[in-house]
């Protein structure tokens, strides 16, 4: 192998820790930078990217200009409450840009750990695609795509790419805050590494995917960037309603002051209303407070994603998770654990349940598998059999092979043989011994139940018997079943994907509790269910880490790539799971719909909390033309000075106080669409109506104590 030096590379901080910094909403390393960006965003071309805040906007300056018109002795209202006004409206903009400053700064807090894993290093690229070749050294920055480069231990891989000669134990740490290390190896599933991690041990021979700044870290932090984050379909028809909204009011508040000069000059009493109170009824009954959180909702939600070690190309991604219902699951580390486990001993017709445990041990003392080792520890369970003195045994241990299919062990005079139904049939059969129908009865009841059956046998002084069969058995993972129920009420379907038989697919399915199966899959099998759900009009989301799984990812509307997946894998799918666990996509769900949950909350409790400020403001603007009005003015204000001002004040705070839920996400619950709208309605509409108004009061109280209005 050709050593070469190079000089030591600084290695970042783990990921992972830093990911925990920035978990909390309101850290003071987030909350300064984003009161400093609140003012920045006061430009009129930010501003003018929402539609609804940017009506507040010009609302804010239209005031101030008032003020200053008062102040040269042009009033049309005194200039401290005008002033007051001004000072709220402008506070109303700045909360708004400020909560969507705070998510954004969430946001570039993970890109900024992300980019600390980003280094220049020193990469020892090949003439040709092989270890022994001619080595030069070149920075990461020189590498292109197709060059081919030499990774040892302690190397930092300079690149993203394949793996095509080789085999390693990489540290990923860097990118997906695991300390645990994994496997990379020519050839299958495992194949991909990613530029930034650490070869620990061996070496691999890697050709390079990418071009400079095309990377998996260079997309990554392009994702996670609030600034870029590109609105969803959802939120780009919930801004048009807004806006359809906000114009309606406007032009219904601009006919108000032509009708009070006609009312006050046709009853010769009264005054006319102000702009400045026309400007604050404005900004009180358009959607202010779902315009100033829509934007930080959709980058808290991409946010969340971040912190469940999830990346999503785009809030598009995040939105349509939101939507899913139809889960295609693998069924392996999924569904099940992945690990077979010894479950039961079934004995042969007169032979003892104890004897067939004993002998199932004897084979499996050496066998390192997670198959052989539960068989040890069942025994051990069931019957106490523990502590052989191997030595004083004499036994001699049989690795399995593909070609016998069995695995055991040899002792004087006798044989032990542990396998395949077929195999131990021939060996059984080959040394003189039949093979009961029992058994073979006991084979395909474990089959059909879902199980693997291992047949075991011994030769014992020339003549063969069976034994019996050992049930082991894909374990279905706890609570999954409980979980597939939570996703049933939410009227999302489960299907399970599995190379298995349909026997065994549909018995495992049945004890997961999954709405459907999908048995001996091939990659045209789950591209065509994918198709056929999605001619439904439903929308599909799947997993996957294979080159054979790349064509029903890049066709799934959310498909989740894992981290450990191959290269073309991750460029199909629209999110990549750090942590490689397939049972994320529950949760991609799950957080998807919080986010949806969240907008449609906030939503509907901006549309109502807009009644109350009707009674403050309507009463106060216009009772002295309209004496009639006075009965609108149910909470008693002490002045309309001081109504206006008080309903212009809570416009504003409440935005503050409702932040932190914007960021955090409203609690996720798995009820149905009907539920969820009852109790959206009676917690966020009725709750919405009613709280204002204790709450204008209560302003209105301070306002006047202070002698403000």
């Amino acid at each position: 192998m050709t050593t070469v030096t190079q000089p030591p590379v600084h290695r970042p901080d783990n990921l992972g820790q830093a990911r925990t910094a920035v978990r909390s909403m309101l850290d003071p390393s987030l909350v300064k930078p984003a009161i400093v960006d609140a003012f920045k965003k006061l430009g009129p071309r930010t501003q003018l990217r929402n539609p609804v805040m940017f009506c507040v906007y010009v609302g804010s300056i239209l005031t101030t200009i008032l003020w200053i018109a008062a102040l040269a002795g042009q009033a049309e209202a005194p200039a401290g409450f005008i002033l007051a006004i001004a000072l709220w409206l402008w506070f109303t903009v700045l909360f708004a840009n400020f909560a969507e400053a705070l998510a954004e700064g969430r946001s570039k807090a993970q890109a900024a750990s992300l980019r600390s894993a980003k280094s220049n290093v020193m990469a020892k690229k090949l003439n040709e695609p092989h270890p022994k070749a001619p080595v030069l050294l070149v920075t990461s920055t020189d590498l292109r795509k197709g060059d081919v480069v030499l990774v040892e231990a302690g190397d930092t891989i300079p690149a993203d790419g394949e793996v095509i000669e080789g085999v390693a134990s990489v540290d990923e740490s860097a990118i997906t805050g695991e300390s645990a290390p994994v496997i990379r190896e020519s050839g299958g599933d495992f194949s991909s590494v990613t530029g930034g991690t650490r070869v620990l041990s061996d070496w691999i021979v890697v050709r390079v995917s990418v071009n400079p700044g095309e990377a998996f870290l260079d997309r990554m932090i392009a994702m996670v960037e609030g600034a870029k984050r590109q609105k969803t379909p959802n939120e780009i028809a919930l801004t048009i309603l807004l806006v359809a909204l906000t114009l309606v009011l406007l032009f219904a508040t601009a006919t108000l002051l032509p009708f009070s000069i006609f009312s006050v000059t046709a009853a010769h009493a009264g005054h006319v209303v102000t702009i400045t109170a026309l400007v604050a009824l404005l900004v009180c009954l358009i959607p202010t407070t779902i315009g100033g959180l829509l934007s930080a909702i959709g980058v808290a939600g991409m946010s969340r994603m971040m912190q469940a070690n999830v990346i999503a190309t785009s809030g598009r991604a995040v939105e349509a998770a939101g939507d899913v219902d139809v889960l295609l699951l693998d069924k392996t580390g999924t569904i099940t654990l992945g690990n077979r486990q010894a479950s039961s001993f079934i004995p042969a017709p007169g032979v003892a349940e104890e004897a067939l445990a004993d002998a199932a041990q004897l084979s499996s003392l050496a066998d390192e598998t997670p198959e052989g080792r539960s068989i040890v520890v069942l025994a051990k369970q069931r019957f106490n059999i523990r502590e052989r003195d191997m030595h004083a045994l004499q036994a001699v241990f049989l690795g399995f092979t593909a070609q016998t299919r069995m695995s055991g062990v040899d002792l004087p005079n006798r044989e032990i043989r542990k396998g395949a139904s077929d195999a131990v049939k021939r060996y059984v059969e080959e040394n003189g011994g039949r093979y009961p129908q029992e058994v073979m009865k006991a084979v395909d009841d474990v089959a059909r139940r879902g199980s693997t059956p291992l047949v075991v046998a011994e030769k014992l002084n020339g003549a063969a018997r069976i034994l019996g069969v050992i049930e082991l058995k894909d374990i279905v993972k706890g609570g999954i079943k409980e979980r597939f129920a939570e996703l049933r009420k939410m009227g999302i379907k489960t299907v399970m994907i599995t190379g298995d038989n349909r026997l065994t697919a549909a018995a495992i399915a049945a004890e997961a509790g999954v709405d459907d199966f999908l048995a001996e899959a091939t990659p045209e099998a789950k591209l065509k269910m994918i198709r056929s759900h999605q001619s439904e009009g439903r929308l599909v989301a799947m997993t996957g880490d294979g080159t054979n799984d790349a064509p029903a990812l890049a066709q799934a509307d959310v498909a989740v790539a894992m981290n450990t997946g191959t290269q073309a894998a991750k460029e199909a799918g629209n999110m990549v799971d750090l942590d490689s666990n397939p049972t994320k996509l529950i949760e991609i769900v799950e957080i998807g719909k919080q986010m949806l949950m969240t907008r449609g909350s906030l939503t509907t409790f901006s549309i109502a909390n807009d009644v109350a400020k009707y009674f403050a403001i309507i009463p106060a603007a216009f009772a002295t033309t309209y004496p009639q009005l006075r009965v609108l003015d149910v909470m008693h204000l002490s002045s309309p000075a001081s109504a206006i001002m008080s309903a212009v004040i809570f416009n504003a705070l409440i935005i503050v106080f409702l932040i932190p839920l914007a960021l955090k996400g409203v609690k996720y619950r798995a009820l149905g669409a009907a539920s969820l709208l009852r109790r959206n309605l009676l917690i966020y509409g009725l709750g919405g109506l009613l709280l204002p108004f204790p709450f204008i009061k209560l302003i209105d109280l301070l306002i006047t104590a202070m002698g403000w209005a």
